[in-house]
């Protein structure tokens, strides 16, 4: 099955360049290009991409923007957000905002088709170290502030709970199982409600509502 993407971002250069790498994939297929934010939001209507490729800083409409008016509006489409930089405030927007992960720039031509493969298949791009440093640290100067979400922690029982706070903490299903000693099924069982119960789509958004709400603490370690 083709993934097929849309790739957003005002540099021509850019865009020419991913569409060159992605197309070079038998599994993946450049639908479309646009320009700004605004031209991304009527381009992914008009297309219907599985995977968005949307830069942060765009004219007209902001990459942030566009990201939320496409999830809410096409939930089953996934927004990989790319970034120069990887401690950017625009990228925690994003997140915030619905995008499924994020990528610099700078990644190599496997980095970029697996990233796009990963959120086609319905996961987070959330690996260890960047995205979870970034989260920590723009939710710590935040102060948590960003929205009630605190009563909703009290839905989860302790196991999802404990389950959500490894979410934050990088960690796949199967490293979770094998941190819990339970089968990896259980694990997934365990996220989909967790999902359902908080209103997320997807595991990045379960890692910012874990630090936003103090289940996680900055530091990576789960509050008592």
């Amino acid at each position: 099955m083709t993934i097929k993407v849309l790739i957003a971002d005002d540099q021509i250069m850019v865009r020419q360049g991913f569409s060159v790498l992605l197309n070079a994939e038998p599994d993946i297929e450049v639908i479309g290009q646009a320009v700004d934010g605004a031209d991304a939001v009527a381009k992914v209507a008009e297309l219907g991409p599985d995977v968005v490729l949307m830069d942060i800083r765009m004219p007209e409409l902001s990459g942030i923007e566009a990201t939320r008016r496409i999830t809410d509006e096409l939930p089953d489409v996934r927004v990989l957000v790319l970034t120069t930089f990887d401690l950017d405030e625009y990228v925690y927007d994003a997140l915030r905002a619905g995008a499924s992960g994020f990528l610099l720039k700078d990644a190599s031509a496997d980095q970029l088709a697996e990233a796009v493969r990963v959120v086609a298949a319905g996961d987070a791009l959330l690996a260890p170290g960047i995205t979870r440093r970034l989260i920590a640290e723009f939710s710590r100067m935040d102060g948590g502030t960003r929205g009630p979400f605190r009563p909703r922690v009290g839905e989860l029982t302790g196991r999802e709970t404990e389950v959500l706070a490894l979410i934050a903490q990088g960690l796949s299903n199967a490293e979770i199982a094998a941190r819990l000693v339970v089968a990896e099924q259980t694990v997934k069982t365990h996220v989909g409600r967790i999902l359902v119960k908080l209103g997320l789509r997807d595991r990045t958004q379960a890692a910012v509502y874990a630090y936003e709400t103090g289940v996680v603490r900055p530091s990576g370690r789960s509050t008592p």
